[in-house]
Formats: C-alpha cells, sequence, structure tokens
C-alpha cells in the first residue's frame, strides 16, 4: 500500500452546479457558507491550488436580510480612479436599486485575492428574482444553516 498523498488535477473533479433561495437569509452568513463552496473548502479532496468547487446560483437576492443598522451604516465605496471619482452608495439604496451588486460583493471579498481567485468568481451566479437562465445545468439546491 503506496503511502503517498495523492493530489487532483485540474479537470479530475466533475461540474457540479447548486442553487441557494437568499430570501429571508442573513447576508454575511450565506455569503460565508457560499465562499467556502465556491473555493472547494467542503470537499475532502480540497486543493488550494486547484479550481476545486462548485458553480453557485443565488436567486431571490433582493430578499436578503441586513441585521441591525446596516442598511442605512454600511456602504459600498467605488473609485473611478480620478479626482473626485470616489462613488459612495448605502446598501440601503443597493438593496432598493441593484441587490446583486451588494450580494456579489460581500462573496467575492470573501474569496482569495489572484489568479485563482478570479477564476472563482467566474463560478457566481446571482439573480434579483427567483428566475434565472441555468436549468440546463440542472442545479441541486444547496443546503445552508444561514
Amino acid at each position: 500500500m503506496p503511502r503517498q498523498t495523492s493530489f487532483i488535477k485540474p479537470g479530475q473533479l466533475p461540474a457540479t452546479w447548486r442553487i441557494v433561495d437568499a430570501d429571508g437569509k442573513i447576508l454575511g452568513r450565506l455569503a460565508t457558507e457560499v465562499a467556502t463552496a465556491l473555493m472547494g473548502k467542503h470537499r475532502p479532496e480540497y486543493t488550494p491550488n486547484i479550481l476545486c468547487g462548485d458553480s453557485i446560483i443565488i436567486t431571490n437576492a433582493s430578499k436578503i436580510v441586513l441585521t441591525g443598522r446596516k442598511a442605512e451604516l454600511k456602504t459600498l465605496r467605488k473609485w473611478s480612479g480620478y479626482p473626485g471619482g470616489l462613488r459612495v452608495r448605502n446598501y440601503e439604496t443597493l438593496l432598493r436599486d441593484d441587490p446583486t451588486v451588494m450580494v456579489t460583493e460581500a462573496i467575492i471579498r470573501m474569496l482569495p485575492r489572484g489568479r485563482l481567485g478570479r477564476r472563482i468568481q467566474r463560478n457566481l451566479r446571482v439573480f434579483a428574482g427567483a428566475e434565472h437562465d441555468h436549468q440546463a445545468q440542472t442545479p441541486t439546491p444547496m443546503k445552508t444553516k444561514a
């Protein structure tokens, strides 16, 4: 019996699609579970330098819950790179105008930075309503604690 650690290679794991309903879920608690699944840390064959996570679809992002006064106090800052180009929006307006930005940013900021992190980001799809355009992938529901 060989005593060598076996590592997975790119393409060895099957592509799995998961779907999460964000209706009534707390933003941060949902984001941590989704980020963990995107990185693949829930799998026993997790390898930190290989893309081994799932592709995740989040629906009903407009019905996500923010606790406390985060909706009015927490802000998303975006700088164009030019003087006076800082755009600051609080989560209350983000939730009203485009909730997918708020959910996406919360999850992306929990992912690693670098080439692999940018590749992992492509496996995340967020939709404001209950409808999504990935029925062909036959996603399985993801159980969340949040």
